[in-house]
């Protein structure tokens, strides 16, 4: 227990509740994912950042980070009210995968992120490197929906930035597989990437195509605030994104989910 009298996992989750009360601000982290990404390594504490220290990262888990968990504002978002939490959060490069759109909606109303394999392609990341209780508490996040399975990719050279490499690396790997939108997947622009042979768009032009998929009669704010608020609707819009969704290619080793 912690010196609240709340469990970690208790203090997460009641702080990672959706409010839709203040409408703007809901449409906008709906629209905004996976929100601003840095372009260097950094240590996340307790909402602040500061330099990354690669000391730091002794015994924890390099957990790869394909999509919001990349930025320190859904980590803060996530686990910010834990004043006692640090998080070191390095660069890297993975080459032969991308990431695209995965075919489900999270609970806050976007459309996340997954890791897709694309050949020739190498894609700018992050791993966050996470101790025993904040890999439960991050599991919390990622794999109570359904929607993720937890797991290791080998034999793969992730390219840590600083110098050093990674041969396998955990990560949240889509069990739902990616949208289809014109015969393909559709990466995520705000995710670097060299020699990307997919069409890269935002999470409002992806929200766009899913509401004219499913909705076209209605507004596109209504359909977001709708996918936020009624759970039997949202879960009727993946089963729907899922009908043509190509799944994860790659081989990996399911541990959780």
């Amino acid at each position: 227990m912690t010196r609240t009298g709340l469990s970690a996992n208790q203090r997460l989750m009641s702080a990672y509740t959706p409010d839709t009360s203040d409408r703007k601000a809901a449409l906008a982290r709906a629209r905004g994912y996976p929100y601003d990404i840095p372009n260097r390594s950094y240590h996340w504490h307790g909402a602040q950042l500061s330099g990354f220290d690669p000391a730091k990262t002794a015994g924890r888990t390099p957990v790869l980070a394909v999509g919001s968990n990349q930025s320190p504002e859904q980590l803060t978002r996530k686990f910010g009210h834990l004043d006692d939490w640090e998080i070191p959060v390095q660069r890297c490069a993975l080459t032969g995968f991308d990431v695209v759109y995965s075919a489900h909606i999270a609970r806050y109303g976007s459309v996340p992120a997954m890791l897709q394999t694309a050949l020739g392609t190498t894609a700018t990341l992050f791993v966050n490197w996470l101790d025993e209780t904040q890999l439960t508490a991050m599991h919390e996040t990622e794999l109570s929906n359904g929607n993720y399975h937890y797991g290791r990719l080998n034999d793969v050279a992730v390219a840590l930035e600083g110098g050093s490499t990674l041969t396998s690396v955990h990560g949240y790997f889509s069990r739902r597989g990616h949208v289809t939108h014109d015969g393909d997947g559709v990466a995520l622009a705000s995710v670097p990437a060299k020699n990307r042979n997919r069409p890269a768009r935002d999470c409002d032009y992806m929200l766009t195509q899913v509401q004219q998929r499913i909705d076209p009669e209605h507004d596109l704010d209504e359909f977001i605030l709708r996918l936020i608020e009624d759970a039997g609707f949202r879960q009727d819009v993946i089963a729907a994104l899922m009908y043509d969704a190509e799944p994860f290619a790659a081989a990996y080793t399911i541990v959780e989910g």
